[in-house]
């Protein structure tokens, strides 16, 4: 395409004067003739989209006929609450934004602010700033607070184009390195899903409900509730130590190990046994789980249980008599050699059993209180003739209120009602 060299000249008021205006810079510039100046190709947003900031419009004007001359699809504004407008509610690629927006004054205060306020939109999005010759300590203070580069007034359009199109390169990188990873997140998250039970299983004479409430995309807690014969039903719950993807593989490991070991072993103290062994060999330093291991005998009425140190189940008795099901085993994957011991707790009409991990009862409150087992327990007793997944939600809710709507690790709990 054949292509004609023409003068722009671009303009700025002086530092004398708002009304004063000098030719500041005059560069060539090569415009393929098929594209008018003042219109944009139909694929100008293929260089990138930018989001420019000025309150000078000879100067918006300048930078929009260069950068549509070299593909990038522009929009302008003139005022900082504009520019943060523009972003909640459109996509760019770059911000390319002066650091002075009142006249007479190069403090550059509204500039900065406007820096640090976009950080809090997006803490990606390239900010290229522009200020004079003379302020290069505000355009430092502005990488300070998270601006990705500058230049100076008066500007050369060929470094001006190179640390855009930098940049462009840069946002687009995040951009599909962030998509890639919430891809990633999401088929995580789902494959732990399925590693959940979908619903209880009905055992006559019982009610059970289970949740669990990652704090992260994934999570390290566990629970299951199979039954392995007519009469016999497993419970369990699982606290991974940490959070994020490395507790969530760690507990994979344990689901994997276990759900064979269901079937084949009724003896709670000889699951945990295997387990600890199988995890000791895998788990990394430092890593361990705490875990509860149940089976429920809907005959006799009995649960006959291991504890490998975790939080101790709550017993709510149909008289509101509260009671342990005290730890007195090891963590899982640190203790090669440690032997466990099982206990049974006899089961009546109106007992609840209340099982739960660390981040139900450890949720706090502004004041750093912690939700705790009273509050738990209390639930549990004001609600005795109620159903059990209606006491799972009051629980929840009533946790979630407490540490005002957000937990700070991963909560689980299961409820198991005798009727």
């Amino acid at each position: 395409m054949p292509a004609i060299p023409c003068q722009i000249s671009f303009l700025q008021s002086s530092s004398a004067g708002p009304r004063g205006a000098i030719a500041f810079y005059v560069e060539t510039l090569q415009i393929p003739m098929a594209y008018p100046i003042q219109s944009c190709p139909a694929d100008s947003a293929r260089a990138g989209r930018v989001l420019v900031a000025d309150d000078q419009p000879h100067v918006l004007d300048a930078l929009q006929l260069l950068l549509k001359s070299h593909g990038y699809a522009t929009e302008v504004v003139t005022h900082p609450a504009r520019v943060l407008q523009a972003l909640q509610s459109r996509e760019f690629d770059v911000v390319l934004m002066d650091l002075n927006y009142t006249r007479d004054t190069t403090a550059g205060g509204e500039g900065l602010e406007l820096v640090s306020q976009i950080r809090l939109i997006d803490e990606n999005l390239p900010l290229v700033v522009m200020t004079a010759w003379s302020s290069v300590d505000l355009a430092v203070e502005a990488m300070r607070r998270g601006a990705s580069d500058f230049v100076q007034k008066p500007w050369h359009n060929r470094q001006l184009l190179e640390k855009l199109e930098t940049q462009v390169e840069r946002c687009r990188s995040l951009r599909l390195a962030q998509r890639q990873r919430a891809d990633e997140r999401q088929d995580a998250r789902e494959i732990q899903n399925h590693l959940l039970p979908k619903s209880m299983p009905q055992v006559k004479d019982y009610e059970i409900a289970g949740m669990t409430q990652p704090v992260r995309f994934v999570g390290g807690d566990y629970y299951d509730v199979v039954r392995i014969s007519e009469t016999q039903t497993v419970l369990c719950i699982a606290d991974v130590a940490g959070k994020g993807m490395p507790a969530a593989l760690l507990m994979s490991s344990l689901q994997a190990a276990l759900k064979p070991l269901m079937w084949d072993i009724r003896s709670p103290r000889e699951v945990c046994h295997r387990l600890n062994r199988m995890l000791c060999e895998i788990a990394p330093v430092g890593k361990f789980i705490s875990f509860f291991y149940g089976v429920l005998d809907s005959q006799d009425h009995r649960l006959t249980y291991c504890n490998a140190g975790h939080n101790p189940p709550m017993v709510v008795r149909g008289n509101g008599v509260s009671s342990e099901l005290n730890a007195a085993g090891a963590v899982l994957g640190q203790f090669p050699d440690w032997v466990y011991e099982q206990s049974d707790v006899q089961l009546h009409p109106g007992d609840t059993v209340m099982l739960f991990t660390d981040g139900l009862v450890e949720a706090c409150n502004r004041d750093d209180e912690e939700f705790g087992e009273e509050r738990l327990v209390g639930i549990a007793r004001e609600n005795r003739g109620g159903r059990a997944d209606d006491l799972e939600r009051l629980v929840i809710q009533a946790a979630l209120e407490h540490c005002g709507g957000h937990f700070q690790d991963d909560a689980s709990l299961i409820v198991l009602r005798a009727v």
